[in-house]
C-alpha cells in the first residue's frame, strides 16, 4: 500500500552469548604455574582447543524472532511488553543502529530516534552545535535548521545553557533538548523509547501533546515505547505487544493494554519477608551497585504488617556495591496497574548523600503516611548518582503489594474506595 511507511517481515535478531568460566589466582605460585601451563598449551594446538572448549561455551539468544507488522502514515503506534521482550532491539533495528539477522524492513521517509539519554549528541559540543549536527544527520540544510532553531530552543527551555557543552547538562536537560530536536526537525517517522521517563511530569505531558500534534496535524508517524500504560492509551491508537522477542498481540490500544495487564507476571510479595530481587531483569543500569534484597512492612503487627491507607510503609533495601560510593538518589516508587507513578520516595529530594561501602549495605526508606486507597500496586526501585548522570540500577516492576483500608472494617455499608488516593478532610458547619 502506498500509505505504508514501515513494513516489517519475519524480522529476527540473534546474539551469541559467551559463557566464560572465571579463574582466580590466589598465590604467586598459582600465577607462575598457570603462566607455564598457558605457554605449553600455546605450543600444542590440540591442548589449546580442549582448553578453549572447557573454558568457554556459546549460546544463541534470539532477541527478536519472526516479527511482522506494518504501520501506515500518520499512525501513532505503541510498542509494549515486559523488560527483555525485545522492544529496544526492535527500535534500534528500525533506527538503523543495528542490522537484523533475518527478515527485512522497508521504511519510507526520514527517521528521528530518541532511544536513550545522549543518543545522537556529541558531549563536547554545545547545545547549539548539537542542534545543527542532528539536523545535518537528518539531511536538512542549514537554512532549514535555522528556520526551526528558535522553536526548538523554546520547547526545550534550555536557552540559558545553549552555548554550554551538553556533557554538563543534567539528564532532564539532555532529554528536553534531544526530544525538541527530534520532534521539530521534521522527520517523517519519530521513534521514542522509554527515555521520556527521565523528564518531569510537566515535560512528559508537553511531549505527548507534541507527538499528538505532529501525527494529527502534520501527518507524521510516531512509534512510542513506554511501560506507562496511561501514556500509551492517551497517545497511541494502535499497539503491538512483544513477548520473548515475538509479537503476541496487535490491534487497537485499549484491547492490547487490557491483554497486557491481564498477562502480567509480576509476583506478589508478602510483607515483613525478605524478597530476592537480584534476578529480576533490568534494561537500565551499570550494576556497579544494585538492589539484591527488599523487605517492606507497615510496622503494624495487628494487621500482619500489611500496608494500609494513611499508615506507615517502610522499606529495607539491601544494596550490593563493588566499591565505596556516594549515592545521591535512592528511590522507591509505587505504580498503579496502568504504569502511572503515584508515589516516588527519592532521597534526592532530601538533598542528602548516602555512602555505600563495598559489599552489602542496608538502607531504610520510610513513607510516613501512605495516601493510597486499597488495591494492588507495583513497586519499583531506582539507584543513581545525579552528579555524574550515572544510573546504577533501575527495577521498574519488582513486585506487587496489596494495600488495605483498615478504617472500613466493621462499619457495615459504606462507599467503595473510589479514586487512587485518600486525604485528610473535615466536615465543617457553615457560619
Amino acid at each position: 500500500m502506498s500509505d505504508t511507511v514501515i513494513q516489517v517481515e519475519n524480522l529476527g535478531k540473534k546474539y551469541i552469548i559467551g559463557h566464560q568460566q572465571q579463574e582466580r589466582n590466589t598465590t604467586l605460585r598459582d600465577v607462575i604455574s598457570d603462566r607455564a601451563k598457558s605457554l605449553l598449551t600455546t605450543l600444542n594446538p590440540l591442548t589449546q582447543n580442549k582448553k578453549n572448549e572447557a573454558k568457554k561455551s556459546c549460546e544463541e539468544f534470539w532477541a527478536l524472532k519472526d516479527v511482522s507488522f506494518e504501520i501506515k502514515q500518520g499512525d501513532r503506534v505503541g510498542i509494549i511488553g515486559r523488560n527483555g521482550a525485545g522492544k529496544s532491539t526492535l527500535l534500534k533495528i528500525l533506527s538503523r543502529i543495528t542490522e537484523p539477522t533475518t527478515g527485512q524492513i522497508r521504511i519510507k521517509g526520514r527517521v528521528a530516534s530518541l532511544l536513550e539519554v545522549g543518543t545522537g549528541f556529541h558531549p563536547e559540543l554545545t547545545g547549539r552545535e548539537n542542534i545543527y549536527l542532528n539536523g545535518a544527520i537528518l539531511g536538512m540544510s542549514k537554512a532549514e535548521i535555522k528556520k526551526k532553531f528558535d522553536e526548538i530552543v523554546d520547547f526545550a527551555e534550555v536557552e540559558k545553557f545553549l552555548d554550554t557543552p551538553v556533557k554538563r547538562y543534567s539528564s532532564g536537560m539532555y532529554v528536553r533538548l534531544a526530544f525538541a530536536v527530534a520532534a521539530h526537525l521534521e522527520p517523517e517517522i519519530l521513534i521514542v523509547d522509554e527515555v521520556l521517563a527521565v523528564g518531569d511530569a510537566q515535560f512528559q505531558k508537553k511531549c505527548l501533546g507534541k507527538m499528538q500534534d505532529v501525527s494529527r496535524n502534520q501527518g507524521r508517524t510516531v512509534l512510542f515505547v513506554s511501560h506507562n500504560m496511561d501514556a500509551i492509551q492517551r497517545l497511541c491508537i494502535q499497539s503491538v505487544m512483544l513477548e520473548r522477542g515475538q509479537v503476541s498481540a496487535q490491534g487497537d490500544t485499549n484491547s492490547i493494554v487490557m491483554h497486557y495487564l491481564s498477562n502480567s507476571h509480576t509476583m506478589q510479595a508478602l510483607p515483613n519477608q525478605w524478597i530476592d530481587v537480584s534476578q529480576i531483569s533490568r534494561e537500565t543500569g551499570t550494576r556497579e551497585a544494585q538492589f539484591v534484597g527488599v523487605q517492606y512492612s507497615s510496622l503494624n503487627e495487628a494487621v500482619a504488617f500489611q500496608p494500609y491507607s494513611n499508615g506507615v510503609l517502610e522499606f529495607l533495601l539491601v544494596i550490593e556495591s563493588d566499591s565505596t560510593k556516594n549515592i545521591g538518589s535512592i528511590a522507591v516508587s509505587l505504580y498503579d496497574k496502568f504504569g502511572t507513578r503515584l508515589v516516588n520516595a527519592d532521597s534526592l529530594v532530601l538533598g542528602e548523600m548516602t555512602t555505600l561501602q563495598k559489599g552489602k549495605n542496608i538502607v531504610k526508606i520510610r513513607i510516613e503516611k501512605l495516601y493510597l486507597n486499597s488495591g494492588i500496586y507495583v513497586v519499583g526501585f531506582w539507584l543513581a548518582d545525579p552528579l555524574t548522570n550515572t544510573v546504577f540500577d533501575y527495577i521498574e516492576s519488582a513486585f506487587e503489594i496489596e494495600i488495605i483500608n483498615i478504617h472500613s472494617l466493621g462499619f457495615g455499608i459504606r462507599p467503595s474506595d473510589d479514586g487512587l488516593v485518600v486525604c485528610d478532610f473535615a466536615l465543617l458547619p457553615v457560619t
